[in-house]
């Protein structure tokens, strides 16, 4: 869990929450399940909404201050549900693979706790090559041959990148590579299955829904399902862009438009700059694709978005039925 710090300059950043009762203000708060410390982070944000009203300073600041909060939360959100999607496709495609016995497993500098502890997490995820033991601060790397060596490690890092093991490796990739590069590889790999969504009958159910509505793009993580009104009326499939360079994801700017002059198959979707502008979004096209069809200047389209939530995009790419 990390948590949003109020910097001497005036700019917030995110800091790992440490569980000063437990250890003594150098312990990470950790969690066994996903929707548990979901339900605290909200809970938590909850009760410290209105702590900006605490601290006496002019209108403006304090305002400059809501804004970087909103957007900050906003780009962590978006990642998180985008990763969770990940993380999803990455244990559906490996659900049939074999998972090895307890007494197959041989743990090189290690015990017999930390191997019935790979063990479990093998279980659930049979095509990861890093696992880390917080328990024993042990980082375990696999060797072939059911042979896992276990190294000192920095907790923090490679707790990391063993949670980003769990969906990289699900397409073949490492958890210890760029993590930029390896999530625009996972976009282009997910988008087959993204595209096979729009043929579900849950699918169209909710399409159908979100247009009776006059809703005509629906943002899903990274892909936006969008109307396009053409000579042939249908449900596309675009992916969304980065708005501005923060390495970790931008804030949506969640309300606004999107202003499409071409057919690009990239939408940036609107954002606030820095100094507070508000941009309009767009639609382009991936630097390697060439330069995106223009629309006829009457075809010209601006159109309001959605964002789906987090649970029903799970649900959706998990095949489960929209009511």
């Amino acid at each position: 869990m990390f948590e949003l710090q109020l910097k001497p300059d005036g700019n917030v950043d995110w800091y790992l929450r440490r569980d000063e009762v437990a250890h003594g203000g150098y312990g990470s708060i950790t969690y066994h399940d996903y929707d548990t410390a979901v339900t605290e982070a909200r809970s938590t944000n909850l009760l410290l909404k209105d702590a900006v009203n605490n601290l006496a300073l002019p209108l403006q600041q304090a305002e400059s201050i809501r804004l970087k909060v909103r957007k900050a939360l906003t780009a962590e959100e978006r990642l998180m549900d985008e990763e969770r999607v990940m993380l999803m496709e990455a244990i559906k495609r490996h659900r049939a693979e074999p998972r090895p016995r307890l007494e197959d497993l041989t743990v090189l500098n290690g015990n017999d706790a930390l191997r019935a502890e790979l063990h479990r997490c093998l279980l659930q995820y049979p095509y990861v090559q890093l696992v880390f033991s917080a328990r024993y601060g042990m980082l375990l790397e696999y060797k072939g041959n059911f042979t896992w060596r276990g190294i000192g490690a920095n907790s923090q890092k490679a707790a990391l990148y063993a949670y980003r093991e769990k969906i990289a490796r699900g397409f073949g990739m490492s958890g210890t590579e760029h993590w930029g590069r390896t999530k625009a590889a996972i976009r282009d790999a997910i988008l087959p299955r993204a595209n096979k969504l729009l043929h579900l009958a849950s699918m169209k159910l909710l399409l159908a829904d979100a247009l009776h509505r006059g809703q005509r793009v629906l943002i899903a993580g990274s892909f936006v399902f969008w109307y396009e009104n053409g000579n042939v009326p249908r449900w596309v499939v675009k992916q969304t862009g980065a708005s501005g360079k923060s390495e970790t994801g931008d804030a949506m700017w969640l309300e606004g438009t999107i202003l499409s002059k071409n057919h690009g198959r990239i939408v940036v979707l609107p954002y606030i700059k820095e100094n507070g502008e508000r941009v309009q979004g767009y639609t382009k096209n991936a630097p390697h694709d060439g330069k995106a069809l223009l629309r006829h200047r009457n075809d010209y389209v601006e159109l309001p978005f959605e964002v789906l939530k987090g649970d029903l995009m799970y649900s959706l790419f998990g095949e489960l039925h929209y009511e």
